[in-house]
Parts: structure tokens; sequence; C-alpha cells
């Protein structure tokens, strides 16, 4: 039997609920005590989601996609009460001894305290703040979505839409011999980061045409309907936005046919298939992990709050504030 600490810490909790479409709260609780084989993660920081986690506080996860749509540890159902979020940095406070005092990353909801199997957490790399591993979760979606989209050295790539995945991705495939990276976004101060990541950007109008691979990350239809218009001769459009109830209306009678284009999707739930039978999901998070530790990654954490205002900025971000970029939600010592 391994040999466990069990230092004398708190039991008490907070966690953030999603009550009903378009309100939050805070939630107190006590965990019971430690069952074998888990490890008790104090939170030092945790990410905000601006597409997935947004669409469930604003209620919008389609009835059909409440099962395939559960977060891990998520409790409660859709619409609401729910906990939900996966992007949570802690540190272990009781355990197995190996385990005490190191900092991992869960697919966690937003929590002060939790208790998880072991299997559950990933321990950050050497060299990874845990400030900046709350990206962790947008960069196994990018990483995955590269697998999908499979670009080959010397590929012209147009990624549309700067958020959070579409930067990483963009980054990504740039570091990619011979490749031709451009960033395509309707926000002009996009160009900024862009620059610090060392991407080419434009706007959509002034966007380089007949690309072999387009990324679509915007979350907004009209950023679709670019992204097919950049695509060149046969090309592929890879489709990672996910609109849950929203209809997307696209021009397909077109040019669409003619250009004999592919459109794809990438969802990070499932490993992409050229990689599946290899990797596995721990496998592929330490991966993403790993890619972090580059500091320029820091230009995407643009915006940092307390955990107890949590409620109020999730309402912010659901309101627009088109300047965020990742919102990190820092916790109390």
């Amino acid at each position: 039997m391994p040999a466990t600490h069990s230092p004398k810490v708190s039991k008490g909790y907070s966690a953030c609920w999603t009550e009903a479409p378009g309100r939050a709260a805070l939630r107190s609780g006590t965990l019971p005590a430690l069952p074998d084989g888990s490890l008790q993660v104090r939170a030092l920081h945790s990410a905000v989601s601006r597409g997935t986690e947004l669409l469930v506080f604003r209620g919008e996860v389609p009835e059909s996609e409440h099962q395939r749509m559960r977060a891990p540890f998520q409790e409660g159902d859709f619409p609401g009460p729910v906990k939900y979020g996966y992007a949570s940095v802690g540190v272990v406070e009781e355990g197995p001894v190996e385990w005490l005092g190191r900092q991992v990353f869960c697919l966690h909801p937003h929590q002060t305290r939790y208790q998880v199997p072991v299997t559950a957490v990933q321990a950050l790399p050497e060299g990874l703040p845990p400030a900046r591993a709350v990206l962790a979760a947008n960069m196994e979606t990018a990483v995955n979505a590269l697998w999908d989209a499979a670009p080959r050295l010397g590929d012209r790539i147009a990624v549309v839409g700067g958020g959070v995945v579409g930067l990483l991705v963009a980054w990504l495939a740039a570091r990619m011999p011979g490749c031709a990276v451009e960033l395509v976004d309707v926000q002009p101060e996009r160009a900024a980061v862009a620059a610090r990541l060392g991407l080419a950007f434009a706007l959509p109008a002034a966007a380089r045409p007949a690309a072999d691979l387009v990324v679509h990350a915007s979350g907004q239809p009209q950023g679709l309907v670019t992204a097919l218009g950049l695509a060149g001769f046969e090309a592929q459009v890879l489709e990672l936005s996910w609109y849950g109830r929203r209809a997307v209306a696209l021009p397909l009678g077109e040019a669409f046919h003619a250009q004999r284009l592919s459109l794809r999707s990438s969802q990070v739930g499932h490993i992409a298939t050229a990689q599946r039978s290899r990797w596995s999901h721990g496998r592929r998070m330490a991966l993403a992990l790993d890619l972090l530790r580059d500091p320029v990654l820091d230009a995407l954490v643009t915006d940092h709050a307390p955990f107890d205002t949590l409620p109020t900025v999730l309402q912010r971000l659901s309101d627009g504030a088109a300047q965020t970029l990742c919102q990190r939600i820092d916790y109390p010592p």
C-alpha cells in the first residue's frame, strides 16, 4: 500500500455554479475524507472558456448534447443548476506522499479545493508557471486540431478567428518548416497579439486568398463564411467553433462545389483519428503542457480576477468584453 500523508487542512470549499441561464453564484460545501487513490487539490488558478463555457452560462447547450457536453467532475445538469468548467491548476495538499506539494492541471470546474483520482491530474512540467498552465485545455484543443488538419510542409495556412484557440493553432502551425501562416480577425487590435507570437495578421478584406488549409475558430457564422472564401482549390476548411443552438447559414451555392472544398469538424473530446491507436488523453495533455513552457504565450492571458468575483466575470464575458482573450481566475491562498 503506498505511503500517504494527511496533513491537517481545511475541508471547506467554495464552487461556482450556473444557477440558471445568465446567472451564476458561489456555493460552499465540505469535502469528505479523502478516498484511497485520490488527491486533494487546492486551486491556484483557473480559466474561463469563452466558447463552450459561456454557451453553458447562457443556457445554449442543445438538449440533444446534454450528455455529450458533460465536463469531467461536472455536477448538476444543463441548463442548470450546473457546476461547469475544465481548466484548473492547483497544488496537491493531501494524498500519496510523492504527490504532496506538486502543482497539477485538472479538468475540473471552478472550485477552491477539490478531490479527484490520481489519474485525473497531470503534473506541471518544470518551467511552466501555474498562471500560464490555465491555457492547457486550449492548447490541447489546438494540438488535436492540427492533428485533424494534418498540414503539409510549405502549406499556406489561414486561421480565421484570433481568440485563444485560434492564436494557439496559428502559433503551432507557424513553427512547421516552410509554412506561411496568416491570422485573420475582424478586430484590428489582434494584430498586436499576433505580432508578439510572430504571426502575420490581416483583416478579412485584406487576407491572402487561395490558402491550402483554413482553420476556423472565431465562433461566429460569418467567420466560417470568410474561411470558405479564403480556401484554395480542393482545400480543407477545419471547423473548430461550436455554435450550440445557433443555426449557421453558409454560401454553399457559390464556389463551394466548383472549388471542390472539404469542410470538416474537429472536436477535442476524441483524439484525432490518425493518433487514436497510440495516444491517450494523458499523453496528449502532457504534450499540451510541455508546449506551454514558452513564455511568449503569456500574451494570451489578458485578464485576471479574484475567485469571489467569478459570477460577475461570467456576466461581463457573456455581455461581450471583446478585448479579453484568456480570463484567468486567481484563488485565495
